[in-house]
């Protein structure tokens, strides 16, 4: 155990025992109240995970589902994997797995609710696909689209009809697509990230590599349903595709290799990226999230250079001190908490040659987040504000992301796995 992490750890989920008096601020007690990575949901998983380790009671987790679900969820179009309905479910499944028959009612109306999100979904991207268009990022990405749907629906029944359409259209969304008389990979989206135009950056879309809003959610989905021995047709030879695109737009860092947030007009005509300075490693975009992407799609495919490689890419961007500069939180998507939590997830998975390596690097980045001589229990307040309360950003992802590498234990829930890192 690494000690002050695994203290700060304690000390940010004590800080967020009791949602009467936690220090929640406007937004994650009103408009974000619904969402994953910012509201009730996300600071749930916390306790969940931590009761489910039984490092704490479960009736913090309890108080915190009864005040996400004091006021009604938005379900329907305007829900998505991490806001309203659907993100309630995936809280409430990590519940239910530890608690067999809890919330299980509650959990069956939110699956059949997300049956018919998931459907109403599909018809329309695949009437897109017929029609020829360009996709929305908000249509297969993880955080808002089907990534995200098919990462909860494979955790939930692995082998379902539902599973399988989801990862058929995933398969579909690699085939090129001619837009103006261009060939473009299928998931060039015509927008910038935000999903907005912007005409300026952006004049005519890009194809995004991001786990959070990009393509490498999808090869991550493709390739733990492949892990699962859930396949459809076509599902190895998209993972190929996808690769393959990774490959051509690696680039070399002088510490290793480093992928891009994304790929605009201009570069693909040129067959060359900008220039541009070193980046985060991040969960949400970047090395990270699409090393561990890379080594679960070799893990599915077989391939043990390409697993080797992803892994080693993974070691040389968390010791990379230009990339870490560029990491300036402490954050779960793109900060030094999610990076600790990805290096062990990966070593987890680690070939024998490498899984020493990725452990090694661990300790560093929790220092990061904890430095030596801090008092864990006097800075968690400190941590909180400054970050907010929320999963993806705040204290309640950074006391998530430290556990497993702070206690050298697996997660005992699948919380991570609306990351699609495991």
């Amino acid at each position: 155990m690494i000690a002050p992490a695994a203290e700060l750890s304690t000390a940010l989920a004590d800080l967020l025992a009791d949602p009467e008096t936690a220090p929640l601020g406007p937004r994650a007690a009103a408009e974000d109240r619904q969402h994953i990575a910012y509201g009730l949901p996300g600071i749930a998983l916390l306790h969940i995970e931590r009761a489910a380790a039984g490092l704490a009671p479960w009736h913090r987790a309890h108080a915190w589902l009864a005040a996400a679900a004091r006021q009604p969820f938005t379900s329907g179009a305007d829900s998505h994997p991490f806001y309203g309905a659907p993100a309630l479910a995936q809280v409430l499944a990590c519940a239910t797995d530890h608690m067999p028959g809890s919330y299980k009612r509650a959990l069956n109306t939110l699956d059949e609710q997300i049956a018919r999100d998931v459907l109403r979904r599909l018809t329309a991207a695949h009437r897109r696909l017929d029609a020829g268009h360009l996709p929305d990022i908000a249509e297969f990405d993880t955080i808002r689209g089907l990534s995200g749907y098919g990462a909860y629906l494979l955790r939930r029944n692995p082998g379902s009809a539902a599973v399988h359409t989801v990862l058929d259209y995933c398969v579909r969304l690699t085939e090129p697509i001619t837009h103006n008389g261009e060939t473009l990979p299928g998931w060039w989206t015509p927008t910038a990230p935000t999903g907005r135009p912007d005409t300026d950056r952006f004049p005519e879309g890009h194809a995004n590599s991001g786990m959070s809003h990009g393509i490498g959610g999808v090869l991550a989905l493709l390739a733990l349903a492949a892990r699962h021995n859930t396949v459809v047709d076509g599902h190895h030879d998209a993972m190929r595709t996808i690769l393959a695109w990774l490959d051509r737009w690696q680039e070399e860092t002088g510490h290793g290799p480093a992928w891009p947030y994304w790929v605009t007009m201009a570069e693909l005509r040129d067959d060359r990226l900008a220039p541009s300075t070193p980046r985060r490693p991040s969960w949400c975009y970047g090395t990270a999230g699409l090393a561990r992407a890379q080594q679960l799609a070799a893990l599915a495919l077989g391939d043990n250079p390409r697993r080797i490689a992803a892994e080693n890419a993974l070691v040389a961007a968390l010791t990379d001190s230009a990339q870490l500069k560029a990491t300036t939180d402490n954050g779960l998507c793109h900060g030094f908490a999610g990076l600790a939590h990805i290096a062990a997830r990966t070593a987890e998975d680690a070939h024998s040659s490498t899984a020493g390596q990725l452990q090694a690097v661990i300790p560093a980045l929790l220092a990061t987040v904890c430095p030596p001589g801090t008092d864990p229990a006097a800075a968690a307040p400190t941590v909180a504000n400054e970050a907010g309360p929320g999963f993806l950003d705040g204290a309640a992802g950074i006391a998530l992301a430290l556990l497993a590498p702070a206690t050298i234990t697996p997660p005992r829930t699948a919380w991570d796995a609306c990351l699609l890192i495991a």
